[in-house]
């Protein structure tokens, strides 16, 4: 074998990529769906609702949201945008370092995220947990924190003491 064969997958890592494939394509289409039918926000509107709701005060600097919400600063702040115009969110100068600008989750914003969650829970529980025993979950977890790990090391979910 050369130094530059390729690296082909084994039949059984192929049947395991075509199925993270599949659902890592289906899973936001399908959710991303129930979320602009009833709110007319994508999943990853939805995402950035959420991170800024379990932030202390509701607000981080827009570069720490946007590690959390796995987003390049050019795409949240096009995000944010768009759900400051819709009042759930406010931006201003951070009153530590006028070069920061932080992201704030509004009230109104915090309401409609309380009144979306239960249904979209219920989504994402019908769609991936409903169909998975406490033993799966808990693969899926480490399985995704592995992958995570090497896709990018520094993401926000792996605090020092969860790396895989």
């Amino acid at each position: 074998m050369t130094e530059n064969a390729p690296r082909w997958l084994s039949p059984g890592e192929r049947q395991a990529w075509l199925a993270l494939f599949a659902v890592s394509s289906l899973l936001p289409a399908t959710l991303d769906a129930d979320l602009f039918r009833r709110a007319r926000i994508t999943l990853f509107d939805y995402h950035v609702l959420a991170m800024l709701s379990e932030a202390e005060n509701r607000s981080l600097p827009m570069s720490e949201l946007a590690a959390r919400s796995n987003a390049s600063l050019s795409r949240l702040s096009h995000v944010v945008k768009k759900l400051e115009q819709r009042g759930w969110m406010s931006r201003t100068p951070s009153p530590s370092d006028a070069r920061v600008t932080t992201a704030a989750l509004t009230d109104e914003g915090m309401a409609a995220l309380a009144q979306l969650a239960p249904d979209h829970v219920e989504s994402v529980r019908q769609a991936v947990f409903d169909g998975l025993s406490d033993k799966d979950v808990a693969d899926l977890e480490r399985v995704g924190k592995k992958i995570l790990a090497r896709l990018d090391p520094c993401n926000g979910i792996l605090g020092p003491d969860q790396a895989p």
